[in-house]
């Protein structure tokens, strides 16, 4: 059993140092009575004083600075989970969120997607680009594959593309929930700074989306319900779940079910005919799956 009184910071400070290959880091291997790094030598990676990062290890000293556990992390050579871990036993919170930029999806994750047959997912950044999608989502929301990849992006297919904006029942209302969902999601990713461009090339291009940016409002995803005029189904109503992805901050899932049976089983008459071009463009464009076959090699 854990004793009470442990320094739980010290431990896990002292268990990743020990962990160091002290010859990766060209220091001597002669008389070392532990494994790892010494303390001093990690004092030194982090440009601070070796009594006081012995202080630390030792429970003494008080708290140290997020800016101080960001030099202990990058000389432990921790990860981004270790350096979360480190923050919340010696904060109580994780470090600030610093935005990076996606890479794609693994094929594990568009296996996912592809599993759910007549349920229209997609994958989007915390810029809200759509970097996957499955066949469903093609048929029922918009075909992505047919699109450049600059114009896979929610906000500029609500506010620019007239088809989607036309499917919409209660455009204002859409409009106005992307906006403030947006704004939350790209703060709370750190990517303030990243969608500057985005927010100024939508200002001009759109009155609406400047004066709903104004507004600043904010607002969360989680679920909910939109209808949508589709071109072959007509009035479909939907709802929708939205997910993190584990271990990519920089990604969200959203699924789509039917609403109604009625809803549910139009739908999957579509999906099996695959009668209309999204059906087609989903399996035949190289766009569609883009990120996915690349990822495969």
């Amino acid at each position: 059993m854990p004793i009470a009184n442990e320094n739980a910071l010290g431990s896990y400070l002292r268990d990743r140092r020990a962990r160091l290959d002290p010859a990766a880091f060209g220091l001597p291997l002669a008389r070392r009575r532990t494994p790892g790094l010494r303390r001093e030598e990690v004092a030194q990676r982090a440009s601070l004083s070796a009594t006081w990062y012995t202080w630390l290890e030792q429970g003494r000293g008080g708290a140290p600075s997020a800016d101080v556990l960001q030099r202990i992390a990058h000389a432990l050579m921790l990860t981004e989970v270790e350096r979360e871990h480190l923050f919340l036993l010696a904060l109580g919170h994780p470090p600030e969120v610093r935005y990076q930029a996606s890479e794609g999806i693994t094929p594990r994750l568009q296996r996912v997607l592809d599993a759910l047959e007549f349920s229209p997912a997609l994958v989007k950044t915390s810029t809200w680009d759509i970097v996957a999608w499955n066949r469903a989502a093609a048929i029922v929301l918009t075909d992505y594959g047919a699109l450049e990849p600059q114009q896979r992006n929610i906000l500029r297919l609500i506010f620019c593309n007239p088809s989607v904006r036309a499917a919409q029942t209660d455009w204002e209302s859409v409009a106005r929930s992307v906006v403030a969902i947006f704004r939350a999601d790209a703060a709370r990713a750190g990517a303030t700074r990243k969608i500057e461009a985005l927010v100024e090339e939508l200002s001009r291009a759109s009155p609406e989306f400047e004066a709903m940016w104004r507004d600043h409002d904010v607002s969360a995803y989680g679920e909910g319900s939109k209808r949508l005029h589709h071109a072959e189904l007509g009035l479909i109503a939907l709802e929708y779940s939205a997910f993190a992805v584990d271990g990519r901050p920089d990604l969200g899932m959203v699924v789509y079910n039917a609403s109604t049976p009625a809803d549910a089983e139009k739908i999957s008459a579509l999906i099996r005919t695959g009668s209309n071009k999204a059906a087609r463009s989903a399996t035949s464009q190289p766009s569609a799956h883009g990120a996915r076959k690349a990822k495969l090699a």
